[in-house]
């Protein structure tokens, strides 16, 4: 009962700024429309997070693992506790991420708390910037010829209309175009690293948001109209239909590497800073959304479950296995996209058979 009448609170409240806005009315239907659908979205799965609270749980972790993790984003929120598990399991850390300097005190943090287990290596990377991925790939591929895991973490939420330097929509650009490319970069250590017993992973940090996503082929960049959800919900669609197509091509080559998506829950992040949701009911996220640690958790297990081995394509939510939107099922949808995003980023091969 709280959480409808602060749901409410929240449609409510948007609708009245939003008109105030003096923006064209389709376009104010439209914003209405999406938040009441974000609402909606978001409350159904709080209350998932909430009646599968005793499945989002990790067992012991594995010891003495002596693997390599690459992770975008990763110093503050989900990522910060997903490097700690890592670490745990004595898994050693590559952190691309944009504040070099923070990633570098991390190290001493998690030695501090006890964890004597990994290692950490830092590289800048802004994972919006074709050239900055291109660098960190460089750097990683110097020093390390296996990869593990992937975990394509960093992402933006929401935010004004912003371009990247590459000329593409932020979000779009953040959450998949930049993670699209760093995994072609970094295939040929990821193959490496998988043997018949035991699959190299991706794991893409999606979002629930996925399933009122569609894939705006004629306006990518949302430039004839930016709603920022409508945005945010096209990027982590695309991400999780990235992860169905690009592993039945790794099926169909017989490549010892998996792909999974996850959603990690509603996390009470600074991800949701300066929404609607924070300014107006601040209350909310404290008393109803997952913590970090707990979103960590269905990142980790799609990582490092052994239940898992062999059962890529398939999209984790809670530690376990669910349907995502019949949109991201839609293998026409998933071939246009792949092959759209190839063109996007003068990809000619993908992989060895695209």
């Amino acid at each position: 009962m709280i959480l409808a009448i602060g749901c409410l609170v929240i449609v409510c409240a948007t609708t009245i700024a939003v008109i105030k806005s003096k923006k064209p009315l389709k376009l104010i239907i439209a914003e209405a429309k999406y938040e009441i659908l974000y609402n909606a979205v978001g409350s159904k799965y709080m209350m998932n997070d909430f009646l599968m609270r005793n499945k989002n749980k990790l067992t012991e972790l594995p010891k003495d693992l002596k693997k390599i993790a690459v992770i975008t984003g990763g110093t503050r929120g989900i990522g910060l506790e997903v490097i700690k598990l890592l670490l745990t399991a004595d898994i050693n850390v590559i952190i691309g991420c944009r504040n070099v300097q923070q990633g570098e005190t991390l190290l001493k943090k998690f030695r501090d708390m006890g964890i004597d287990r990994g290692n950490i290596e830092v590289y800048q990377l802004d994972i919006s910037v074709t050239n900055s991925v291109k660098k960190f790939a460089s750097e990683i591929k110097e020093r390390h010829d296996k990869i593990d895991y992937l975990i394509n973490n960093a992402g933006i939420m929401f935010g004004p209309y912003v371009e990247s330097r590459d000329g593409y929509e932020s979000q779009f650009s953040t959450n998949y175009l930049g993670h699209f490319l760093l995994t072609h970069l970094l295939l040929p250590e990821l193959k490496r690293a998988g043997t018949e017993k035991s699959n190299s992973r991706i794991v893409n940090v999606s979002s629930c948001a996925h399933v009122i996503g569609k894939i705006n082929f004629e306006d990518i960049n949302h430039r004839n109209r930016y709603i920022p959800s409508e945005a945010y919900a096209q990027s982590k669609l695309a991400q999780v239909i990235f992860t169905i197509y690009l592993n039945d091509l790794f099926k169909k080559e017989n490549a010892h590497v998996q792909v999974h998506s996850v959603h990690p829950g509603i996390v009470n992040t600074d991800l949701f800073n300066g929404t609607h949701l924070k300014n107006l009911a601040p209350w909310i996220p404290h008393l109803f959304f997952k913590s970090p640690e707990q979103g960590a958790y269905p990142i980790i297990y799609a990582c490092l479950s052994p239940k898992l081995e062999g059962q890529g394509g398939t999209y984790i939510d809670n530690c376990r296995v669910v349907s995502p939107s019949d949109r991201a099922s839609n293998p026409e949808v998933q071939e246009k996209l792949f092959k759209y995003t190839k063109e996007l980023l003068s990809i000619e091969k993908y992989s060895e058979l695209l």
